[in-house]
């Protein structure tokens, strides 16, 4: 897409010159009048070689996204400096010039700009969605006009840290399980191709037939050594399919759908979803986000196609005058006890809390499930390590069982 370089006059009066990507010239003029902006120049701008590679290649460079971690902080500490009275503009210079990412320092700095040019805060963080999401900016806006930044920020921050601890807990208890078949992957993987190949030698100098275990480990032992480069790709290979798989709507829905359905770790991946979905809408409502516009944002940061889709109904029928408990239930995604405890909070007119009551006990849910699946796989692995290099042992051993054997009934 060609880069052009403006200079364009805000509404406030003030000039300013940047870049803007566009199909052609007359769709970025179009791009900066929506943007309250009165183009005075604009013009293509040349091509690096990088560039030029780039659109000859149709590789993108992509954007680095900004952690949560940064952005919790960055959340906190503008709340202390606006509710301190200290301008944005200048809150926002002080913290882009203590920003230790350099991806993050640079968005602040052209926040800082947009925001000097006459642009709102949520309009100016819209422009840099691999650092403030969708459901940043909403609540954003909303602080805007309600005059409760500091109040929003800090809510923000409450969230920020609460969706960074569920995703910990679910790391935590796959971290364990990974480590463990990966390294017994790479253990019998090594004696499949180094290991082996030995005592083949070995045996052949027997002279006998060996045993049907033995000949089949050594078969594959071979097929093993001499296809190594497949063992090596495979990996990367099933990665980028299961991506592009993944890419397509049918597959994004295959996925999500077996996910929710998986034996073990279904269950709680559907906690997972239920409470990031109502903290989430709850945090929203909280901030005086309106429900329609919150749950479009809800339905865009669900991280599941089956939840958005829930959430969608929902939206056209509370937009039919219908209540927000009725469609979740009929999707058969959310629990009883969710769809009850929402229905109250209508009727109560305490939405906003009893979601935050709910996420807070899908929280603890989460919890004490990723210790059980912790404690779970622990033993599963180790017995599905042992057998798999026990196998190899014993298959590797029982010619010499039987040599001893003969050895045996010789003398």
């Amino acid at each position: 897409m060609p880069t052009f370089t403006y200079k364009a006059k805000t509404a406030a009066g003030l000039v300013m010159a940047g870049d803007i990507d566009a199909e052609e010239q007359r769709a970025a003029v179009e791009k900066l009048r929506g943007q309250k902006m009165v183009v005075l120049e604009i013009a293509e701008k040349s091509q690096s070689l990088e560039e030029k590679f780039r659109a000859l290649t149709g590789w993108k460079k992509e954007k680095k996204e900004v952690p949560s971690k940064d952005l919790s902080l960055f959340s906190r500490q503008l709340s202390t400096l606006v509710g301190a009275g200290v301008p944005i503009v200048q809150s926002l210079g002080i913290l882009e010039s203590q920003a230790e990412n350099p991806t993050f320092k640079e968005v602040l700095g052209a926040v800082k700009s947009d925001i000097e040019a006459g642009l709102s805060i949520s309009d100016a963080l819209k422009k840099h969605p691999n650092a403030f999401p969708d459901l940043y900016c909403s609540m954003v806006k909303a602080g805007e006009l309600g005059g409760i930044l500091d109040t929003i920020l800090e809510r923000l921050t409450a969230y920020l840290e609460s969706s960074e601890a569920l995703k910990a807990k679910v790391k935590s208890a796959m971290m364990y399980p990974a480590i463990v078949l990966s390294i017994c992957s790479i253990v019998t993987v090594f004696l499949m191709i180094f290991v082996i190949p030995t005592f083949k030698n070995i045996f052949a100098s027997f002279g006998a037939e060996l045993p049907l275990p033995t000949q089949i480990l050594i078969d594959l032992s071979d097929a093993m050594k001499a296809r190594w480069y497949l063992i090596v790709g495979f990996p990367f290979v099933a990665w980028k399919a299961f991506n592009k798989f993944y890419a397509t709507p049918f597959g994004h829905k295959w996925v999500d759908t077996k996910s929710l359905q998986a034996p073990i770790f279904g269950p709680i991946l559907k906690k997972v979803a239920v409470a990031r979905f109502t903290r989430t809408l709850g945090t929203l409502i909280k901030s005086g986000v309106p429900i329609m516009q919150a749950l479009d944002t809800v339905a865009a940061t669900a991280g599941n196609v089956l939840i958005s889709e829930a959430v969608l109904l929902t939206r056209e029928s509370i937009r039919e005058g219908g209540h927000l408990s009725d469609p979740l239930k009929k999707s058969g995604i959310f629990p009883n006890m969710v769809t009850s405890m929402i229905s109250v909070g209508e009727e109560t007119g305490a939405l906003d809390i009893m979601l935050t009551k709910i996420a807070d006990f899908y929280d603890q849910e989460v919890d004490t499930a990723v210790k059980g699946l912790t404690s779970l796989i622990e033993p599963i692995v180790i017995v599905v390590m042992g057998v798999v290099i026990g196998t190899i042992v014993i298959a590797m051993f029982m010619p010499m069982f039987g040599l001893g054997e003969l050895a045996g009934k010789q003398g």
